[in-house]
């Protein structure tokens, strides 16, 4: 069942008119929320990752094995086919030399014969690992289709998660993510927090986007660098764009 989000009712002017006016945004269950679901969600992202990893894994280790297979009976066919030729050619000098050498074309025969069920033999082995890859095609298919429908059977899960920690992280382009945040502003908790994260290539981890902009982005995003704990990196986001709403 999916819990409803209560507003927290705020009475603003009791507030300005105490002496110590404060807000207790009651970060601690709020971090201690995000953490367990960051948790979930790590443990989950790296069991698709390795059971994806492990699939990928085998799978290009059988297809390069039968492509290199593939390749070596293609060559020795090649090399029938010559061979057949050359014998060809053989026999049809000796008819034209030697009207007499009846055993010797009989024996070219016989070897004519022998390479061509050789050949036969080939091709049907050529096809049975035709066969072979087809079935790691089909077979590598239905674990992708097992994945996802694990994957769709957690999502209303993780939703109702995103709702009461008021968080969302999203894949855009290849290695981005868009991170929102919201019930940061205690006069507008539906006002949206959001930074792009590229996690992309070799390079150093980027912010390429901020709304609104931080003043402490690039400290932030050096300490991120040295660290490489994204998680922990998003908790301090969240804190900095807190820190630069009560400012």
């Amino acid at each position: 069942m999916a819990h409803t989000l209560r507003v927290p009712q705020i009475d603003l002017a009791s507030v300005i008119s105490s002496d110590t006016p404060s807000i207790d945004l009651k970060l601690q269950p709020y971090e201690a929320a995000t953490r367990k679901f960051l948790k979930a969600v790590t443990t989950y992202k790296n069991q698709i990752v390795n059971v994806e990893t492990d699939s990928r894994a085998v799978y290009a280790s059988e297809k390069k094995r039968f492509a290199e297979r593939a390749h070596a009976v293609e060559m020795e066919t090649n090399q029938c086919k010559v061979r057949e030729l050359e014998l060809a050619t053989e026999l049809s000098k000796e008819a034209e030399e030697r009207k007499d050498a009846e055993v010797s074309v009989a024996t070219f025969k016989r070897q004519l014969a022998s390479l061509k069920e050789k050949c036969a033999a080939i091709d049907s082995e050529i096809e049975q690992y035709r066969a072979i890859a087809d079935n790691l095609d089909r077979e590598r298919q239905r674990e992708r289709n097992t994945l996802m429908t694990h994957a769709t059977g957690a999502q209303p899960d993780i939703q109702t998660l995103e709702k009461a920690l008021a968080c969302v992280i999203e894949g855009l382009e290849a290695d981005q993510l868009l991170i929102r945040f919201w019930f940061i502003d205690a006069n507008r908790p539906e006002r949206e927090f959001t930074f792009i994260l590229d996690v992309g290539g070799s390079g150093p981890l980027l912010v390429v986007n901020s709304s609104p902009p931080l003043p402490s982005l690039p400290v932030l995003v050096n300490s991120l660098n040295d660290s490489k704990d994204i998680y922990w990196f998003i908790l301090e986001m969240r804190q900095a764009f807190v820190k630069l709403v009560s400012t």
